[in-house]
């Protein structure tokens, strides 16, 4: 394949060079198979606001939300502003191959849309529980908490699909309708995450804090509001170069992320698309799950405050270093320049 190829107008450079150190694939590799997924990955991304990491060569790896300004005019984008930066966000949206293409050429290797479209970023078509592992090797214990998840969602009428997240866990996606405001998704997401650890604590935890998981699976509750999460058959960039995929509840005990790559998932997709087949209709949430989540603290915020707590802690205890005196009248704190 020459180094000026075109597919869909979109002009394809550099198409040997290696994505990264690690990666055992090329910016051909990229192409090609995000080309041939395209009618699969591709519902996944229309419509909502994108982040992608990209891998340049020659630099670190960074994520992109704001489209560069060499973006061509046929992108489609979407401007949203940021509470954080004070500032507006152009996004861009993938909505047809000819977008998908570019953006492979650009060294785009991750996609991370939005759980919510751009008319609204803040109501999610999905909730999400996202598992992670203690250890990196350890995906047997994530899948079984994935099963706590599933008897969980069960248990309230729910029903979800899972797929690998293409790094150390598992994503666990419940469509849901517009019945509910996104504080209630929320809420939702943390009950059912305390739900799936009250099944079995020894293995499950939603702590927030990792010293506080004691070797435990994570149950991370908090992708919400304008949260990303990697599509279904995205690449990402880790060793060998894996892919998000889809895996049916009753296969879990039989895969591991590693079985999926840039090289293999064609094979194993083959003609399907097990992620829109596994995919069940929006449900509405019920309220007794809406409610229990009320009473459950938002994780980041209540590790916030836990966090400032130790620090107070641990400097309420400190011992003074030889030499070091007291400040007049302070008892605890030593002397200090001004």
């Amino acid at each position: 394949m020459a180094a000026g190829e075109q597919r869909a107008g979109v002009d394809l450079t550099n198409l040997d060079a290696p994505l990264g150190p690690e990666s055992d694939a090329t910016k051909r590799d990229l192409v090609d198979y995000l080309d041939a997924v395209a009618d699969r990955l591709l519902p996944n991304l229309v419509d909502r606001p994108l982040t992608v990491l990209r891998a340049l060569r020659g630099r670190a790896p960074f994520m992109q939300k704001n489209v560069p300004k060499y973006t061509p005019d046929w992108v489609a984008t979407v401007g949203i502003w940021a509470e954080a930066s004070q500032r507006e966000i152009r996004y861009a949206l993938c909505n047809d191959r000819r977008t998908l293409l570019w953006l492979a050429n650009q060294r785009a290797i991750e996609y991370h849309p939005t759980l919510g479209r751009a008319d609204n970023i803040y109501r999610p078509t999905h909730l999400v529980l996202d598992l992670d592992p203690p250890t990196g090797d350890d995906f047997a214990a994530v899948v079984a908490v994935a099963h706590l998840v599933h008897r969980a969602l069960a248990d309230a009428g729910l029903s979800g699909a899972v797929k690998t997240s293409g790094s150390r866990g598992l994503h666990i996606f419940v469509p849901v309708d517009d019945s509910a405001p996104v504080e209630d998704v929320a809420a939702a997401t943390r009950a059912l995450a305390a739900r799936a650890e009250a099944l079995d604590p020894a293995i499950a935890t939603t702590a927030f804090i990792v010293e506080d998981r004691a070797g435990k699976v994570f149950v991370d509750a908090t992708r919400s509001g304008g949260a990303t999460v990697a599509a279904a058959y995205s690449p990402r960039l880790r060793r060998g170069t894996p892919v998000s995929f889809p895996v049916a509840w009753s296969d879990l005990d039989r895969v591991v992320p590693a079985d999926f790559t840039l090289h293999t998932a064609l094979d194993a997709l083959g003609e399907r698309d097990p992620w829109a087949e596994a995919m069940p209709a929006p449900q509405t949430l019920p309220r007794d799950v809406i409610e229990q989540g009320h009473t459950i603290p938002v994780a980041r915020v209540a590790a916030m405050h836990e966090g400032k707590r130790r620090a107070r802690a641990r400097r309420a205890n400190a011992v003074p270093s030889p030499g070091e005196q007291p400040s007049p009248g302070s008892g605890t704190e030593p002397n200090r320049s001004p």
